[in-house]
């Protein structure tokens, strides 16, 4: 096994550095699980014949994994990070491949479960090496390039799907076994065509919980909670208040993978000019609207196109969140990066494994309540973002710290 420093690696064709490698795990992540969620809502309404609660159920086991991201810390005192990013990558693809092989319920809670601890293992490896591996100058631009670069791929899977579903009268099976497939043999590539990069800070192999990073947790957690609304339920409602068809859902997302394309650049310079604190401030204050007016289609029956634009928009307020990432790396010890990405990924899924079921039940009973709990933590996390300092550094961490 060859092992390179970060200086040493410059040396090498771009092909072969670690942002150029980090470009090619962002491309390859999306390709199967951006397929797997296009695909989800009708796969499970269709086949499996699901409802609000079991929808709800099935997020919560998808989150499992999410909640346990802490026992990272545990196997990279074996394994490599990067080594276990691209182990996760290989799972992840495997288990989508496979998905329609299984279609009742509990198969594709299985199988859900497997390509849940390959996606979120590989986020967390992937969050941690984009901090240790990016300086902090360069940090907002090359992440909103990422977004760009996984936008891109995510784009190239849906736009399949939404050229040759029909044409081709593809299954949903053909679909999960070719973009599942595609995901892990990058994946096992990238193992063999690159050495393994040393990062100019040993990391720390146990877990560290520090006081100063309480703001960090706290934002995590929030965003934990809030991304589960759009997950489970935007394209849920999609398809069961409006009648979507695959093709029809996957044109919303093909919508926000090209902004994504050309606004995530973008968003990495308003990051590095205006900073995290009005950057996540905006972020949080747009969420709030947009969750309100998602109730709103509940309770005054406004129509599929004023739902189709707050999907869209809600999507590119969330595409905002890689400033709270340049935030900790800001506040962050650099031997913590590897340790906190695992535990803030835990913190991140507390209310993720247990908030989809609950909020499944409450579906049932009143959609437009689920939208306005998901209103009230987006503005619970505006009041959070307002203690973020304009120069967040350590020992400077929130404005209450000096």
């Amino acid at each position: 096994m060859q092992i390179v420093t970060l200086q040493e690696a410059q040396s090498a064709p771009v092909w072969r550095r670690p942002i150029f490698l980090l470009f090619v795990m962002a491309a390859a992540m999306p390709i199967a699980f951006a397929t797997w969620s296009a695909l989800l809502n009708n796969f499970v309404i269709e086949v499996a014949n699901f409802d609000g609660a079991d929808i709800g159920l099935l997020h919560s086991v998808r989150e499992i994994p999410g909640f346990l991201a802490v026992g990272v810390i545990a196997i990279i005192i074996f394994l490599r990070e990067q080594v276990l990013g691209l182990l996760s990558l290989v799972l992840l693809g495997v288990a989508t491949a496979v998905t329609a092989w299984f279609p009742q319920m509990g198969g594709i809670l299985t199988l859900t479960l497997l390509s849940s601890i390959g996606f979120h293992y590989y986020e967390t490896v992937n969050q941690s090496l984009q901090l240790q591996w990016i300086s902090k100058a360069q940090a907002p631009q090359v992440l909103g390039w990422l977004l760009a670069m996984g936008s891109a791929a995510s784009l190239v899977a849906f736009g399949v799907i939404v050229v040759t579903w029909e044409w081709l009268a593809l299954s949903f099976n053909t679909a999960y076994m070719i973009s599942g497939g595609i995901t892990a043999a990058i994946a096992l590539a990238c193992m063999v065509l690159y050495p393994q990069f040393q990062s100019p800070t040993p990391q720390h192999k146990t877990m560290v919980l520090r006081k100063r990073y309480w703001l960090y947790y706290a934002l995590q957690f929030m965003a934990g909670a809030r991304r589960q609304i759009f997950m489970v339920f935007a394209g849920f409602m999609m398809v069961e208040r409006f009648g979507f068809d695959v093709h029809e859902l996957t044109s919303l997302y093909l919508i926000n993978l090209v902004m994504n394309m050309f606004i995530g650049p973008v968003f990495g310079r308003v990051v590095a000019r205006y900073g995290e604190r009005n950057t996540l401030i905006f972020e949080y204050a747009g969420l709030a609207l947009v969750f309100l007016a998602y109730g709103g289609i509940y309770m005054f029956g406004w129509g599929v196109m004023l739902a189709g634009a707050l999907f869209v928009i809600d999507h590119l307020f969330f595409s905002l969140a890689f400033a709270l990432k340049t935030y900790f790396q800001k506040i962050a010890d650099p031997a913590d990066i590897a340790p906190t990405a695992a535990v803030a990924f835990t913190i991140n899924h507390i209310a993720a494994v247990g908030l989809p079921v609950f909020l499944g039940l409450l579906w049932l009973f009143s959609p437009s309540l689920v939208f306005i709990l998901a209103a009230g933590m987006a503005l619970t996390s505006l009041g959070l973002a307002l203690l973020i300092p304009r120069r967040p550094e350590p020992g400077y961490e929130t404005i209450l710290s000096r």
